[in-house]
């Protein structure tokens, strides 16, 4: 794989920006890292060309200069969002011990992931960088060779964690650039309800994520992640995570993205166990020329599993987003029931949204469907409501609501359901 002069040249100075971390001296740590950095040396940075990032361009992530520190102020003033939870707060990708509460459960461990490295050396390395596609993939490579720190969460067997885990991660300066990289594990017969946020200070600007979370699930354990990406209309972020799950094991996922100049959210889902079950669900909202993509990929190995996937999306302005969702199933997952929707509003003529689901089915035995619809406003809904006294602008927000809540009302923390309706609000109020 080779560059051209031009695009060696800015591959070379956006990976100037960032700053190498110190790994510990581990045989197994220094294999993951060199083979990190053997791919960036030879990836082609993502263009599209590639089929997978056939409707998003990074180029201009390239072109920025970016600063990969802490703010001098650790911004004990901003009011991000709190929750009732075991709280990691990272400020530009760097653990903030003085903003962080993280309190003790039996069975489990949950502190950031440099400190994992250190006093869990064997959970650690029998899991880091196993799930991550490190070698073939560009930006968690990236990740890999120049993650700051992370979430490192560790439940052993029959352990129900009774507080969720909330990882915020805050955005404090302009043209920061940061690699935050979480790792977690829960045991047989275990459970655990994450939150994890993305919020930015006010006027940060040309601010860059790129985040990668391995999540392990073993036998009959139970699972909630969300995610809540709510920046600012300048940031871009790239957010892969690789959830492996084994038999009898539950998970639900929920992704919420209000605002962006680039967002990209990457989510596999493998299912390595019988009678497993995924439930993958979002809402993305677009505004100005915001870009928001979700891939998703889901893949069924074992026989008898189920997944349901449904993403929304409501683009106004000259907003562009874009859903590239796959179910393969393999010839051994007989038995499998898969299902995906992608339903999408469109507030203007300017705004855009390619849609993609697709099915890739080797088992003869299985019940899968998909299905993707992209429109505007039901005219005659509106008139129904305009008709009741309700008026013209009032009726779309109706609307507009009742469209989001089907996927918000999935999320089962009252916490998150409630602070994902008021951004819901928020966002298609302004």
């Amino acid at each position: 794989m080779t560059f051209v002069a031009k695009s060696k040249n800015n591959k070379e100075e956006f990976l100037s920006n960032f700053v190498a971390q110190d790994f510990p001296q581990n045989l197994y740590l220094l294999k993951i890292k060199e083979e990190a950095e053997l791919a960036l040396r030879l990836l082609d940075v993502p263009t599209t060309r590639s089929e997978n990032w056939k409707y998003t361009r990074v180029a201009g992530l390239l072109n920025r200069k970016y600063t990969q520190t802490t703010p001098e102020n650790f911004l004990k003033d901003f009011n991000f969002w709190k929750t009732d939870s075991h709280l990691f707060v990272f400020i530009n990708g760097f653990f903030s011990a003085e903003l962080s509460k993280l309190g003790k459960e039996e069975g489990a461990f949950i502190l950031p992931l440099s400190m994992a490295r250190r006093k869990h050396p064997e959970i650690f390395e029998k899991h880091f960088g196993q799930l991550a596609r490190h070698k073939t993939e560009f930006f968690t490579a990236l990740n890999t060779v120049y993650h700051t720190n992370g979430a490192f969460i560790y439940l052993n067997d029959n352990t129900r964690l009774i507080r969720p885990v909330h990882m915020v991660n805050l955005c404090g300066s302009s043209e920061a650039a940061f690699n935050p990289r979480n790792l977690i594990i829960l045991g047989k017969n275990s459970s655990a309800k994450i939150i994890s946020s993305f919020e930015a200070a006010p006027n940060t600007a040309s601010t860059f994520a790129n985040v990668v979370t391995e999540i392990f699930s073993e036998e009959n354990s139970n699972l909630e992640f969300n995610l809540i990406q709510n920046e600012n209309s300048g940031s871009a972020q790239i957010n892969t995570t690789h959830l492996e799950m084994k038999s009898g094991s539950h998970a639900e996922t929920f992704c919420l993205t209000t605002s962006g100049a680039l967002v990209r959210n990457n989510l596999t889902v493998s299912i390595e166990g019988e009678n497993s079950e995924a439930r993958l669900n979002g809402i993305y909202i677009g505004n100005e020329s915001n870009h928001i993509d979700n891939h998703t990929l889901v893949e069924h190995k074992k026989p008898g599993s189920y997944s349901n996937e449904l993403y929304k999306g409501i683009m106004g302005g000259k907003s562009t987003g874009v859903f590239n969702g796959k179910v393969l199933v393999s010839r051994d997952a007989q038995k499998t029931n898969a299902f995906q929707s992608n339903q999408n509003i469109l507030l203007s003529d300017s705004a855009t949204v390619d849609s993609k689901p697709e099915l890739e089915i080797y088992a003869n035995d299985v019940k899968c469907s998909h299905g993707s619809t992209t429109g505007q406003l039901d005219d005659e809904a509106i008139f129904y409501l305009r008709s009741r006294g309700i008026s013209e602008s009032q009726s779309k927000q109706l609307l507009l609501h009742a469209f989001a809540s089907e996927a918000v009302n999935k999320i089962s923390l009252k916490t998150v359901k409630e602070y994902a309706a008021l951004l819901v609000e928020k966002t298609l109020n302004r």
